[in-house]
This record gives structure tokens, C-alpha cells and sequence, in this order.
């Protein structure tokens, strides 16, 4: 069976047990481009730099599926992406001479700002789902989720685990005769084990909530979750039980094996190696007399082997939670929305035994201009009352308009033992305003690093809490 694990049983974690995720977003700017909008979504969007009028240099940072089909892809030059696939502002239907509009693209200039922002909501969604992160880059990342789900078989314990608060899967549950159910992911998995259906939540959320879509791929390693996400995109899902990993591994071509570039890819050829079957029944001296240490390691990685933890990439700047609503203008259903968000994100906090200085506020108006707002306090905090009574007086400003999405965030946090201001001068604060359309302004999670220069100087308490350790969600740098 594919699952080592029944839920129920308390064995010991070991390597073969861990349950890790590599989500991927799938060509992550022109999805972005899509969420802003929507007109082009089963288009051919490329996004890059070089294309505005007079510019002939430039390269192509991503392109959609459907302009990959024409043959352009990330880092191609400017200059073939626009002979493969001309603009469609150049297409016109009564000029024989013109481009065919079936066989244009929509160029998009790079905006990394209105990406990051997407991006931080996605990150923000996953610190949710797990409590170990590791932020590879902007649309990457990997996580631990071994606490919150096994490779038990989903239907034996009763319920399929998708939502983990109520066991929903996209794709129903157990069948109702007890019998476990065909795994519904791509892989070598036969049958459905709870870490597919969590996994499919955290894909399906990624997409209810920050509009955008992910491949995921799940795997006993890294390694393996890495070549399992990049396997059957787009919004693909990929799980790899412990056990059929060599089996999954095998037949792919080197080029797949985390750390074969090109170059080392050519070396293997070389050697009558070009699978990663090859690569795991290869000699491993001789791998390391040719390529030095990364042979050995690479031997390890095509044949399953990768024993490296998901390690956090550092203590969080804020915390914060959205929530996407049918766009309404009604002011108590925004302001019961916010009071639910303020709630969690303050529950978060004090989980996460940390102190915050600043609290905002995100509103979403259509298609989707991102608004913010954010209030200084004096000094550190830890006041759940306040973080509802500060949200709901800066969502105030937007009670007259239409929201498709709200978020409340804390930020500037704390973590070393500190003394809590008290709110004495918390009136004489001031709001930190910053509207940019929709290029996220200061987004629901704070990137920028508090250096402690701007510590409020309002009256302090001499009580302390005393921490018992550090955080452990990271927020997406």
C-alpha cells in the first residue's frame, strides 16, 4: 500500500514519514496580470522588459502556457518573442499586412511590486497551512506539514482530509463503504492518502483566496516534492508515497534531478548516463572522480535519498489574514468580516508569543485596486481588542465602497521579552496612509525589517511576558 502510517498510530516520525510540499505558482506574473485582469486569462500574455515603444532590447521574464504553444519562452530575447508572437494592439483584422490576431500575445511590462503583493498573500495562506516554511523565491516555496497530516489512507479514519476543519476534498470523500479510495493526483500514488487531500487544500486555497494558481507536489523529501511540482503543471498535483519515490524518480531524464544543470546534464551524457535510473545505479566513485562532491550527492538525490529538513528562512516582520467576500458595499457585513480577521490574527500572535507595534488594514475594491491602511502605536502590544478597534476605524474610510477582499495584519513584531506600552498616547497616533491602485501600496505583509529606530516612545508598563521560544512562521521576504 502506499502509505507507511494509519492515523491512529503513534510511531515515531523518521525521514520516510515526513509529509513535505513544493508549491510552485504557475507562470506566476502573467497570472498576476490575469488577476488584474481578467480579459486576458486563455489569452497568450507575455510579461518582460524591452517591449515599450522605442525599446529593442529586452528579454521575456515569463510567458502563459499559451505562448509557450508559439515557441516563446522565459529569457528568450525580445526580439524573437515579438517575431514568434507579434503584439495584438498590432493586429488588425482589415490590414492584409497586419499580424493574425489568433497568432498575437498581450505584452505586460515586468510590475514586481504588484506582484510581490500577490505574492505576500500567497505566502500568507501557506504560513497558515504549515508550520515550518521555507521561502525559496518569489513564487516558490516548501513546507513541512508532517503535524498536520500523515500518509495514512484517507477513508480509514473516518474522513477524507481536505479543509482540516471540516475534511472537505474538491473531489468528495470516502465512498461511503469503507473502502479507500483511487488516489485522484498524478504520481505513482494508487490510492488517496490524507496528505493528497491536504494537499489539494492548500492548492485550491491558494486559488479561492489570492486568485492565483500553484502546482504542489508531495514527497517524503525535498528533492522529490521539487521534480513533483514541476511534473504536470499547470494547477497540477503530484504525490510521491513514501516507498514508489526511486520508482517515480527513474525513468525521468537527468536535467529533473535537483542540482543537474545543463552543463552536468552534458557530463552525464557522457558517461552513457541520462536518466535519473541511471544516475541512482551509477557508480558513485566514479561520479565523484568526475564531478567531486555534487556527484555522490546527486547519486543520493536520483535515487530518493535527500534527508535535508525544511528550515524556516527567519522570525516573521508581521502576521496577517484575508478573506475574499462576494464584492459588497454593505458596511456590517465588511465590518463583521474584519472583526473575524482581527480575531485570528490576534489569536496568532499571542500563539506566536510576539508583541506588535503597528496594525493595518487591506481592502480590495473590483476589478482589483488594493487599498491600505496602517496605524503606529506607541510601543510594543499584545491587545486583541485593539487590533479590532484600530481595523475597524481604519476600514472606516472605506465604508461607502464595493470590497471583493479584506485582510487585517499586525507588523513590526517582537519576539524578545519586552516591556508593553501602555495606551496612554495611543490617540495622539498617527495614520500611516498609502493608496497605490493596484499595486498593493504597503501590503498585508510588512517586508520591510524593524531595526528598532522606530520604537514608539509612549509611557511603558514595568510588567514583561516571559517568551518560551522564538516563532516559527516566517512571513515571505
Amino acid at each position: 500500500m502506499d502509505g507507511d502510517t494509519l492515523p491512529g498510530t503513534q510511531q515515531p516520525t523518521t525521514g520516510a514519514d515526513r509529509v513535505l510540499l513544493h508549491v510552485d505558482m504557475d507562470c506566476f506574473y502573467a497570472s498576476c496580470e490575469r488577476l488584474r485582469d481578467p480579459s486576458l486569462r486563455g489569452e497568450p500574455v507575455v510579461v518582460g522588459m524591452g517591449y515599450e515603444p522605442g525599446e529593442t532590447i529586452g528579454a521575456v521574464a515569463t510567458a502563459s502556457y499559451e505562448a509557450r504553444a508559439f515557441g516563446v519562452n522565459s529569457a528568450d530575447p525580445i526580439s524573437r518573442a515579438l517575431d514568434r508572437l507579434p503584439r495584438r494592439a498590432e493586429a488588425d483584422p482589415d490590414d492584409p499586412n497586419a499580424p493574425d490576431p489568433d497568432r498575437t500575445a498581450h505584452y505586460r511590462p515586468v510590475d514586481l511590486e504588484f506582484y510581490t503583493s500577490v505574492a505576500a498573500d500567497v505566502k500568507a495562506i501557506l504560513h497558515d497551512c504549515a508550520d515550518v516554511v521555507r521561502e525559496v523565491s518569489i513564487d516558490e516555496a516548501y513546507l513541512d506539514v508532517t503535524d498536520r497530516t500523515s500518509w495514512g489512507l484517507a477513508g480509514q479514519s473516518g474522513v477524507d482530509e481536505g479543509d482540516p476543519n471540516t475534511g472537505d476534498d474538491a473531489n468528495g470523500g470516502d465512498d461511503g463503504d469503507g473502502d479507500v479510495p483511487e488516489s485522484a493526483a498524478a504520481g505513482p500514488a494508487e490510492r488517496r492518502t490524507l496528505a493528497e487531500g491536504y494537499a489539494r487544500y492548500v492548492r485550491d486555497r491558494i486559488e479561492r483566496e489570492a486568485g492565483v494558481t500553484a502546482s504542489v507536489g508531495v514527497a517524503p523529501n525535498m528533492s522529490t516534492a521539487k521534480i513533483a511540482s514541476d511534473h504536470d503543471k499547470p494547477e497540477g498535483l503530484v504525490v510521491v508515497p513514501p516507498g514508489r519515490v526511486r520508482e517515480f524518480l527513474a525513468p525521468l531524464p537527468t536535467e529533473t534531478v535537483h542540482g543537474v544543470g545543463p552543463v552536468t546534464a552534458r557530463t552525464l551524457a557522457e558517461m552513457g548516463i541520462e536518466t535519473a535510473g541511471d544516475l541512482a545505479s551509477a557508480d558513485p566513485a566514479a561520479l565523484e572522480a568526475e564531478l567531486g562532491e555534487r556527484g555522490r550527492e546527486l547519486h543520493e538525490r536520483a535515487g530518493g535519498e535527500d534527508d535535508r529538513e525544511v528550515t524556516p528562512t527567519g522570525l516573521p516582520k508581521s502576521l496577517s489574514r484575508e478573506s475574499s467576500l462576494p464584492p459588497t458595499d454593505d458596511e456590517e457585513t465588511k465590518r463583521e468580516r474584519v472583526k473575524a480577521l482581527a480575531a485570528d490574527v490576534a489569536r496568532r500572535a499571542r500563539e506566536r508569543e510576539c508583541l506588535y507595534r503597528t496594525i493595518g488594514v487591506k481592502v480590495v475594491t473590483p476589478p482589483y485596486e488594493v487599498h491600505t491602511r496602517a496605524r503606529s502605536l506607541p510601543g510594543p502590544v499584545d491587545d486583541p481588542d485593539l487590533v479590532e478597534a484600530v481595523a475597524l476605524d481604519l476600514l472606516a474610510e472605506f465604508a461607502d465602497d464595493r470590497a471583493r477582499k479584506l485582510g487585517v495584519r499586525v507588523a513590526k513584531l517582537d519576539f524578545a521579552d519586552s516591556d508593553q506600552a501602555t495606551l496612554s498616547g495611543f490617540e495622539n497616533t498617527q495614520a500611516e496612509n498609502g493608496t497605490s491602485g493596484d499595486r498593493g501600496g504597503e501590503r498585508s505583509d510588512d517586508h520591510g525589517r524593524d531595526d528598532g529606530r522606530n520604537r514608539g516612545d509612549g509611557d511603558r508598563t514595568g510588567g514583561r511576558r516571559q517568551r518560551t521560544g522564538q516563532a516559527s512562521l516566517p512571513e515571505f521576504e
